[in-house]
């Protein structure tokens, strides 16, 4: 079983943040629905603002598939959860 590795990142808690957030709990959901094992870390970028160059994040909210590869980033608040799974390539369109 693969382990799918996601990272979400936020600037503060702002009403988008705490959506994507909230959307992110539904896909890890969606995925462990089909016994797929799911890591997420949120990294709220005015804390670590490190960590958002490294990545060179220019906007948030953007989650960020790390693993399986190949990476894939999605920028908004996830609230189509069908795109969104498409887009970071979980699900076959």
């Amino acid at each position: 079983m693969t382990t799918i590795v996601l990272r979400l990142y936020i600037a503060g808690k702002t009403a988008t943040a705490e959506r994507a957030i909230e959307n992110l709990r539904r896909i890890i959901a969606e995925l462990e629905e089909t016994d797929q094992q799911v890591d997420v870390e949120v990294v709220d970028i005015l804390e670590q603002p490190q960590l958002a160059e490294d990545e060179r994040i220019l906007a948030t909210p953007v989650v960020i598939k790390k693993l399986p590869v190949p990476l894939r980033r999605i920028v908004g608040d996830l609230s189509e959860l069908d795109k969104v799974l498409i887009g970071l390539d979980l699900k076959e369109h």
